[in-house]
């Protein structure tokens, strides 16, 4: 059986009390991006919560680029993985947080007080079962690019996302006992599952209507995007039934058009 390798940095002491979220976030060889990553969850105003690395067993300097940058606040596991949703299967099964947020390298809050919104939209609502809100797309060095083409609705079911994947999954966040395992069948869209499965447990979702994360442009499922939507197809296949998904898209022709005619421009 493969040990497992968790980091501790010097100052960290077990907790007796569970953190209100579980910051996820997903690492491999990612010595470029994660420092943006962590320096934006330290910067928070922010601190019921715990941030959790699962690395891929990195091959450059991305633990030694963790390792300089100690909170009690934080924890790594590094060891092996089956890809991207099989890491996040393993901080599912180690979080202590009744809410998971899921903060891939690169990614970062949109601003300082971006947890403490969050966290105040969860008490204030009676714990609901999901919190979402808005997203920006940015570039490496965190300049704006444009908002997300498809905007987080005010009233969210699962029936939402028959229409497309209208909340960015960093801007998801689940109430941790409603929430299952990724399902290692998908390898680009295993995400967007997840948020539907979570859905449709959830009696209460809650929007905060600002920008909650800054989303770096290039990802596992932008470098993917055509085999990343025939995941997507099947998944609302099987959620919305065939040929409603074929009808719907159809119908996102004239959507997909013009944001190519926008990119054109650019």
């Amino acid at each position: 059986m493969m040990k497992r390798f968790f980091i501790f940095t010097p100052l960290a002491m077990p907790s007796t009390k569970a953190p209100l979220i579980s910051i996820i976030t997903v690492t491999y060889n990612a010595a470029e991006t994660i420092p943006t990553t962590i320096a934006s969850v330290d910067s928070q105003t922010f601190s019921d919560y715990e941030h959790l690395i699962i690395d891929g067993k990195s091959s450059d300097s991305t633990l030694s680029v963790i390792s300089n940058s100690p909170s009690d606040k934080r924890k790594v596991l590094s060891e092996r993985d089956n890809g991207i949703y099989d890491a996040m299967n393993k901080g599912i099964s180690i979080a202590k947080g009744k809410y998971l947020l899921f903060l891939n390298s690169g990614d970062r809050f949109h601003s300082s007080r971006t947890l403490e919104q969050i966290g105040d939209a969860i008490l204030k609502n009676g714990f609901p079962g999901v919190i979402y809100g808005q997203t920006d797309i940015v570039d490496n060095e965190g300049n704006y690019i444009a908002a997300r083409h498809l905007t987080a609705p005010e009233n969210l079911t699962y029936k939402s996302f028959a229409g497309g994947m209208v909340v960015c999954h960093q801007a998801f966040i689940a109430l941790a006992r409603l929430a299952p395992l990724y399902n290692l069948k998908y390898r680009y869209s295993a995400d967007f599952d997840w948020c539907i499965q979570c859905l449709q447990h959830s009696r209460k979702n809650v929007l905060i209507p600002d920008t909650l994360i800054d989303y770096l442009q290039e990802g596992v499922t932008t470098r993917n995007h055509r085999a990343s939507l025939k995941e997507r197809f099947r998944i609302m296949s099987h959620y919305y039934g065939f040929l409603p998904t074929l009808a719907r898209h159809l119908s996102f022709i004239p959507r997909y058009l013009k944001r190519k005619r926008s990119h054109l421009k650019q």
